[in-house]
């Protein structure tokens, strides 16, 4: 299926499958191609409209029968550790943060795949080997870099992630750490660093991805203050995450057309 207006980006919908995040609901995506010169704009623009980006792609969800994807990310300015965040902090506070263009090692890639057999053995990406490794952190048509966390002691990789830089914010594409590590709360660690880089450079937010209400792989979100959800097509301040009722009990999506009809492009209304 598609959507278009003359000159705009074009919108598909994916097939439906089964959701990764909740037991017994349908998965779908609204997706468009990122692409030519003015693909860091575009992607500075739907980010801010709940969008991700993978490789050349950026995506939505668009669920018929749910919404409990939620799109996050943290007001800097509204941001305070918790007594356990500092404790993570001080864990790992040894770690060397290097930042390096996307370029994809042999180091890295044996360290995602200890991650993903320790932590995501049956996930989407459980299979992908190092080619599709190299394409997810290099194919990317707009700012990003690759954050390596070594410890000093053994010089070994630690922790690594990969981040978008776009014009109000850091958005963490993806992450991986040693899983026998699990003590010392690395993914934890990684956020609250980002937040640090974010605040260096000036940059109000950290994008965090998709929140799911009930998910055990997407919830952790929820425990970081000034945490803002996208919903009702606005940015609001994080509710009571127990009371927060934007989830697979609300009425389905709104149509596709409709939907794309309200996309904000860059330097534009609404394309509908």
């Amino acid at each position: 299926m598609r959507h278009s207006l003359p000159i705009a980006p074009q919108f598909y919908v994916t097939a439906p499958q089964s959701c990764p995040y909740l037991d017994e609901q349908i998965e779908r995506k609204l997706f468009t191609a990122l692409q030519g010169d003015n693909a860091q704009a575009l992607n500075d623009s739907l980010s801010k409209q709940g969008f991700r980006r993978s490789q050349n792609v950026l995506y939505r969800p668009s669920c018929a029968n749910c919404q409990a994807c939620v799109s996050a990310r943290i007001d800097i300015s509204k941001f305070v550790q918790s007594k356990s965040q500092r404790r993570c902090k001080k864990r790992n506070q040894r770690l060397i943060r290097r930042a390096t263009s996307p370029w994809a090692t042999e180091e890295q890639y044996e360290l995602f795949r200890r991650y993903l057999d320790s932590r995501h053995a049956t996930g989407g990406m459980a299979d992908m080997d190092v080619y599709e490794f190299a394409a997810m952190i290099e194919e990317t048509p707009i700012k990003s870099r690759v954050f390596e966390y070594t410890d000093p002691t053994d010089n070994s990789l630690v922790a690594v992630c990969l981040t978008d830089v776009l014009d109000d914010g850091l958005s963490l594409v993806y992450s991986f750490y040693q899983p026998e590590k699990y003590r010392d709360s690395l993914g934890t660690y990684i956020i609250l660093d980002q937040i640090d880089i974010a605040r260096e450079i000036g940059l109000p937010h950290v994008y965090l991805g998709y929140w799911v209400k009930g998910s055990d792989k997407m919830g952790y979100k929820a425990s970081y203050s000034g945490l803002e959800i996208y919903f009702e097509h606005a940015w609001h301040p994080m509710p009571d995450a127990e009371k927060f009722q934007h989830n697979t009990q609300i009425a389905r999506s709104d149509p596709i057309a409709e939907q794309v009809g309200r996309i904000k492009l860059p330097g534009s209304n609404p394309i509908g």
